[in-house]
């Protein structure tokens, strides 16, 4: 049993890179789609690249080590079976005697079990690699993502990082262990075949290897159009995987536009791209691998031409014929091997480009060695270093924009105070948002500097302040899990006595225990089975868990009903009290209690003072709540 035919029967189940569209297929609409533009890769064979991948190998040295040894003795014993048959031909066949056979049959044997065990070391061996490196490099992947700011979510897809993490990493995996396997195979068989041809007929050898100089100059030829292709692949994979993400997200938007025709459109010229750009990729390879084929029939064919005439000559026994037509024939299945691993190889260095890109993007917001010198950071805080927080909190001459060049504020300068309920208000694109984000630093200013108790918070770690963060989006994310997991995911060394009560400090004590198993209760993917506020409160709670120091409440009464919003706003009476507080809100009743409320206009402040010193100016803000007033009055008219 050859390696060949051992390694035929092991089936390795790994990802497709190319996924057929189905009868259904949704994508948001193109309006609504984020405009990314991935980085183009022009190198050829890229070393440093590489390097920098191999410090993933590295843990697994004594792994490669064990598994260079077995595939040089796998690689000798395959060599040493037409040699075998060489002695059987001589010693048995020709001369016509059994004479010793049995040593023969016993020695035979006895091979073939060396090289069953070194098949199955070689598959353990072989897997382990794959899989601890495909690990690693998911786990550094995730990693980077945990730290990544804001503004690369903002811009990169979630179907171009899924595709990083899975189809990318899992074709890396192959090429460190199953190449490996392969490549290290095919060159020692190479090698020996080569060496015990030179050894039988030196002058019949050159001639079965003169076919391997232009195999090379092929190869080199087809390199750079093996990578062009696969580089075109990976990149529309990723597109690909993006619109299953976004569609499966918007399903529901889909069907209430009834776009899913359109839709389908749209998915079909993308997957109609990859098809062709797969073919183009497949057309190499069945150019490529049919010209190697075709010079190994030229190699075997000229040692059975030289090699019968030495036969007829009697230079050479008939044996050592037989032998020699094996090696010439065997000798470019590794070369074949190799043609595939070369083809595999470019398009690994396409998905190894997209991986470490990930990996080794930078985020935006960081510390500075000196301060995670002293404070450390996300994953190694130094909380005995920590400062306590007041809440105290100063915009001095910020001005902000982002990347594309979009002024948000500028030269803006705001005090609060530690304790202190802050509401903004103002026109979508006013600025309430950044002002948050820069206020939690999820962003930094591009001028001036923000201070947390009169000190600039770049002077501090982000985990330091991020840890006495509450924040409430208006489109709460919960967790697959129970409602117990979810709140206790603010803090999760928390009993369950402190989850109830968090629960209850925000209203939301009452609607779990209605439920069949209370704060048991399954909350399905993304919180399905709840409401909008019933999931709002939970992460109300979940937020309150963590007893932060500064509480953000973004448009967290929008998108729920008046006796949700009723609960929200008895739990920001109670729930808030202490903290410093920023609500952004569109329903203005939500904020009629906070100490000052901040009109906002193109990242000024217009108007501001309370609820009532506003309504006494009768602006902007008092032609706002009016007409909101009306509304709702003639609301519950109508429900009446």
């Amino acid at each position: 049993m050859t390696f060949r035919s051992a390694k035929a029967c092991f089936c390795r189940v790994t990802l497709p890179d190319v996924v057929k569209p189905q009868k259904q297929a949704f994508a948001l609409l193109k309006s609504s789609k984020t405009m990314f533009h991935e980085e183009e890769y022009t190198a050829r064979f890229d070393l440093a690249l590489w390097k920098r991948l191999m410090r993933y190998a590295k843990p697994y040295r004594a792994l490669f080590v064990r598994l260079l040894f077995i595939m040089v003795t796998v690689a000798l014993i395959d060599t040493s079976f037409p040699l075998m048959t060489k002695y059987a031909i001589d010693h048995f066949v020709i001369p016509g005697t059994l004479d010793g056979v049995g040593r023969f049959v016993l020695v035979y044997l006895a091979i073939i079990a060396a090289q069953a065990v070194n098949v199955y070391l070689l598959i353990t061996t072989a897997g382990k690699i794959d899989m601890g490196v495909v690990h690693d490099i998911r786990r550094d992947g995730f990693e980077r993502l945990q730290e990544l700011s804001f503004s690369y979510y903002d811009k990169t897809p979630v179907g171009w990082m899924m595709a990083r993490i899975t189809s990318d990493t899992r074709k890396l995996g192959d090429i460190f262990a199953w190449c490996v396997v392969d490549g290290i195979w095919g060159m020692t068989m190479m090698v020996a075949m080569s060496g015990v041809m030179l050894y039988l007929n030196w002058k019949l050898a050159l001639l079965t290897l003169s076919v391997v100089p232009p195999l090379v100059l092929i190869s080199f030829l087809f390199q750079q159009r093996f990578l062009k292709t696969h580089r075109q692949v990976r990149k529309i994979n990723s597109r690909i995987t993006a619109e299953f993400n976004e569609g499966i997200g918007g399903a529901k938007t889909t069907k209430t536009l009834v776009r899913e025709t359109e839709n389908l459109r749209e998915f079909q010229e993308e997957t109609g791209e990859m098809f062709r750009s797969s073919v183009q990729a497949a057309i190499y390879t069945s150019l490529y691998l049919p010209i190697v084929l075709m010079l190994g029939s030229v190699g075997a064919g000229l040692a059975l031409w030289f090699g019968g005439e030495a036969v007829l000559m009697q230079t050479i026994s008939y044996g050592t014929l037989v032998a020699f037509l094996s090696y010439a024939v065997q000798f470019f299945e590794p070369v074949r091997d190799l043609a595939r691993i070369f083809a595999e190889f470019q398009s690994a260095q396409a998905s190894a480009e997209r991986t470490m890109s990930l990996i080794e993007t930078e985020p935006e917001i960081k510390d500075t060695p000196e301060v995670i010198a002293e404070f450390g950071d996300m994953r190694q805080p130094k909380r005995e270093n920590w400062p306590k927080i007041a809440g105290d909190i100063s915009f001095r001459n910020v001005s902000f924009a982002y990347k594309n060049g979009e002024q948000v504020l500028k030269d803006f300068t705001l005090d609060v105070n530690a304790g202190e309920t802050i509401a903004l208000v103002g026109e979508t694109g006013s600025g309430k948002s950044t002002i948050v984000n820069l206020a939690c630093r999820f962003y930094e200013p591009t001028d001036g500097a923000i201070l947390i108790d009169g000190v600039d918070y770049r002077q501090r770690s982000v985990a330091w302040l991020q840890s006495h963060l509450g924040y409430v989006l208006q489109s709460p994310h919960l967790f697959s899990g129970t409602i117990k997991e979810n709140i206790r995911y603010g803090r999760l060394e928390a009993t369950d006595e402190e989850i109830v009560e968090a629960a209850k400090l925000v209203n939301a004590h009452e609607f779990i225990m209605k439920m069949d198993e209370g704060y048991d209760t399954q909350v399905g993917e993304g919180g399905n089975r709840l409401s909008t506020g019933e999931k709002q409160l939970i992460s109300f709670a979940r937020a309150i868990l963590a007893n932060p120091r500064i509480f953000v409440l973004d448009e967290a009464t929008s998108s729920v009903d008046t006796e949700t919003e009723h609960r929200i706003q008895q739990a920001i009476h109670t729930a808030l009290k202490g903290r410093t507080n920023f609500i952004i809100a569109h329903r203005l009743s939500t904020i009629r209690e906070a100490d000052r409320i901040l009109v906002l206009k193109h990242g000024r402040i217009t108007e501001q003072g309370t609820h009532h010193d506003l309504l006494k100016q009768q602006g902007y803000y008092y032609r706002l709540y009016t007409n909101q007033f009306l509304e709702e009055h003639e609301t519950d008219l109508l429900r009446a």
